[in-house]
């Protein structure tokens, strides 16, 4: 059978027994086999999984730095994760991980993380406020401000990321408190960072587009000695809105800056150490987007959305500093006991300017009606995290077991306040703040919490082909509050992981699994009056994965019920808890990442959701201290920026003479806000009764890229939004503002090896 005739049978198939319809037959006798060896060779390296070129004592165990780089060399396939806590391949872990390859992120021009997870299908972004500013994303659903993670270890502060240092971006799907001590129903976003190469090797870029878009980068790695490596990496960004302020001029505004630093000794023997730290900066315009029509439901067309109501004197400042040691020792190349300690610390202030339904913009940066000047904040969080993990892969009792225990702990100081006005408020005498000068008045939030766990796992494969996966974790938590209502607080809980896999071959995985989870992370728990139950989550998923053409391409497919209980406000200004008191979502995801053949590449999801309210808020009245409902009308309500499904696409196809075209679609359905835990009436269009929050629209974006690559240099051609249309990408969850993406934008990019 000829190569092309086979792989559009596997994709055939392998698309039929996802849907159900092809039964599991005679296909697995026609895959290519591939040893299911988590470092079998890629390009780029060497046949015993060391690096070309390099020197390596002879020995040394496996190079986990080799793994990152065999990940990229597949371009949109992930072959290595560490998602799971140890090396994996994403196809062998019995839950859904969607992981977006550093290819896909050069292909688009990635800048902020935000851009990257356009590539994640069932996730959508919320508009910062009410103190929860930066990268906040909904995953299935479900909140993602306290499940951001970097290289393992949390990274829940309220701050933009940028991915100029990042190898690649790890989402494990479901709830997953048993490894990570977080993980709501909706996942885990693990950011993994570059790390040290035995190879000289360097490469910068440069940028420019619209709206006065430039961006340079610089990724640099010197071989120091036989088994020492330096790596440095760079970012400078700025880019300007095509929304404005039609008073003053003022736009929108990002201004980037960022460098990491990577010193690796000892990379491929037993004992590897890395010294990594990484410095970023933000002055950014804060964009809160326009006000919703309360006539019809709908982003306002009383003012064009080309408006912008900020003002030049606004600002987005933020110093992020995070320092992280590792250190690896390996047992054997099946063993392995590795130890991180971080020290973070995240300072951010900001002054915004939110949209008016009724007055258009000014140069007074006053929030009228009234003399409301606007949401202002200064943030310093500081953290210091210790995680020390082992794992063993061994026979006993005639049945293989993957072993995998730990235990972490967790410092967060956190303080929080407005800051001080030296101006006034109304437009004779307007406000003026200055960036981390802090408000005299009033009472900082502030906690300081320590959080303890330890965890272990197994994985066993009782007979051939199947394995199970059983999983425990206990977490503490003891946090101080400068709340007078809730003082102190003390968590104590389990969470659980079971599934069960089944490999007829090693290119086809089923499995079922269970995930239960608790959320320890004080910043969750600083609203409560009195102690309530704690956050818990838990995940049902049935799931295939499959691997066609050599390991090439993979599918997945996954069902899932996921469910939460006493979900806790993410607005900080909110003066109740609980969010709701259980919710559920059911969904189908499928997926689709890598090489159809030697020029076809295609990465693509589709995700459908179905989210509703199950039991209200119950919450405590911070003066009577009596329990209040939320409106029962809320029960059986979609959740809030949760569409009933998403839709992206991004991919390529290499021509003759080193040229490169490619488009992606992103497509998302409409998204409601409101407030599910307030007692007033539900919101509804006006004269109506039934249920109508204010809706952003559906849309669809589409984009496209040229590209001609040599081996030493490429230049590059991206245009996003190709049709121009207007369209909300990220929505203020409780309902005030939506906030519009870019037009058609054009970047130009050059870029240089050497």
């Amino acid at each position: 059978m000829g190569k092309k005739v086979l792989r559009k049978k596997q994709l055939v198939l392998a698309i039929g027994l996802i849907w159900g319809i092809t039964p599991l037959g005679s296909m697995a006798a026609e895959v290519g086999t591939k040893q299911n060896n988590p470092l079998a060779t890629e390009a780029g390296s060497s046949p015993d999984g060391q690096a070309a070129g390099s020197s390596v004592p002879g020995n040394a165990v496996t190079l986990p730095t080799v793994m990152v780089e065999a990940a990229a060399s597949k371009g949109y396939r992930a072959t290595e994760t560490r998602v799971g806590k140890v090396w994996q391949d994403p196809h062998d872990i019995p839950q859904a991980v969607t992981t977006v390859t550093n290819t896909i992120m050069q292909e688009q021009q990635v800048g902020a993380l935000r851009e990257a997870l356009r590539n994640v299908s069932g996730l959508t972004f919320n508009a910062a406020e009410g103190g929860r500013a930066g990268d906040n994303m909904m995953l299935r659903s479900f909140y993602t401000f306290g499940d951001m993670y970097l290289d393992g270890i949390r990274d829940t502060a309220q701050y933009n990321r940028e991915t100029f240092n990042l190898e690649q971006l790890d989402v494990l799907r479901g709830s997953a408190a048993m490894l990570f001590g977080r993980g709501q129903a909706g996942g885990v976003i693990n950011q993994v960072s570059k790390t040290p190469m035995l190879a000289d090797r360097n490469k910068i870029t440069g940028s420019v587009g619209s709206y006065n878009y430039y961006q340079t980068t610089g990724d640099f790695n010197k071989l120091l000695g036989d088994t020492t490596a330096i790596r440095v990496n760079a970012m400078k960004r700025k880019e300007g809105s095509w929304r404005s302020n039609p008073v003053t001029g003022a736009e929108p505004e990002l201004d980037r800056d960022g460098l990491a630093v990577s010193l690796g000794h000892g990379i491929g023997t037993n004992n590897e150490f890395n010294l990594n730290h990484i410095y970023t900066r933000t002055n950014d315009i804060l964009d809160y987007g326009i006000s919703f029509d309360p006539n019809t439901r709908k982003p306002t067309t009383v003012f064009p959305s080309s408006y912008f109501w900020g003002i030049d004197r606004n600002f987005d400042v933020s110093d992020t500093k995070v320092t992280t040691a590792t250190y690896s020792h390996y047992f054997s190349p099946t063993s392995e006991w590795r130890t991180q300690l971080r020290h973070a610390q995240y300072k951010r202030s900001y002054w915004g300017r939110t949209p008016s339904a009724t007055i258009a913009p000014g140069d007074t940066g006053l929030n009228l009606p009234g003399p409301n000047v606007g949401p202002t904040r200064a943030m310093d969080y500081k953290t210091l995290a210790l995680q020390s993990n082992f794992s063993n892969r061994f026979e006993a009792m005639g049945m293989k077991h993957e072993i995998l225990t730990g235990v972490e702990y967790l410092n967060e100081d956190s303080f929080r306040h407005t800051l001080q006005n030296l101006g006034g408020t109304d437009a004779a005498n307007p406000p003026i703040f200055r960036p981390y000068l802090i408000n005299t008045a009033g009472v900082p939030v502030s906690f300081d919490s320590d959080s303890y766990a330890v965890y272990a796992q197994d994985t066993v494969e009782f007979i051939p082909r199947w394995k199970a996966t059983l999983g425990t974790r206990r977490d503490m938590m003891d946090a101080q509050y400068s709340s007078a209502t809730s003082p102190n607080l003390k968590y104590g809980q389990w969470s659980n992981r079971a599934a069960l896999s089944f490999h007829p071959v090693a290119e086809t995985h089923y499995y079922l699994s269970f995930s239960d989870s608790f959320s320890p992370t004080a910043d969750l728990y600083q609203l409560t009056v009195t102690p309530l139950p704690p956050e818990r989550s838990n995940v049902l998923e049935l799931g295939t994965k499959w691997m066609l053409f050599e390991g090439d391409l993979a599918l997945r497919g996954a069902l899932y019920k996921a469910e939460k209980a006493w979900e806790r406000n993410t607005d900080l200004e909110s003066t109740a808890a609980i969010l709701t008191k259980k919710r559920r979502t059911n969904g189908l995801e499928l997926e689709v990442a890598g090489r159809v053949n030697d020029n076809w590449e295609i990465f693509s999801g589709l995700s459908l959701m179905n989210a509703k309210v199950l039991k209200v808020a119950e919450n405590v009245n911070a003066t009577t201290g009596v329990i209040t409902a939320a409106n029962p009308a809320y029960t059986g309500q979609r959740a809030r920026n949760t569409p009933r499904y998403t839709f992206n696409l991004w991919t390529t196809y290499k021509l003759d003479g080193n040229w490169k075209v490619g488009g992606g679609i992103e497509a998302k359905g409409n998204r409601y806000g409101y407030n599910p835990s307030g007692a007033d009436a539900i919101p509804t269009l006006p004269g109506g009764t039934e249920f109508h929050p204010n809706t952003a629209p559906a849309y669809v974006r589409l984009d496209g890229m040229v590209s001609y690559e040599q081996r030493k240099y490429a230049v590059r051609l991206n245009m996003q939004n190709l049709s121009n249309r207007v369209y909300y990408d990220a929505i203020y969850d409780n309902g005030g503002f939506t906030v519009p993406g870019t037009k058609r934008k054009i970047i130009l990019t050059g870029e240089y090896k050497f």
